[in-house]
């Protein structure tokens, strides 16, 4: 039980650093999504 109390508190830091990258990266891709699901409607106006 040690020894897995030592293992999380050893990478818990990378694992939240990782987990609020992802998290951020995932934001910006559903807003490029997003883009290109619009750009025939501003291609239209052209």
């Amino acid at each position: 039980m040690q020894e897995m109390i030592t293992l999380i508190s050893e990478v818990g830091f990378p694992i939240a650093v990782t987990v609020y990258l992802l998290y951020r990266i995932e934001v910006k891709l559903d807003a490029v999504v997003e883009s290109i699901q619009t750009l025939p409607e501003r291609m239209k106006g052209i």
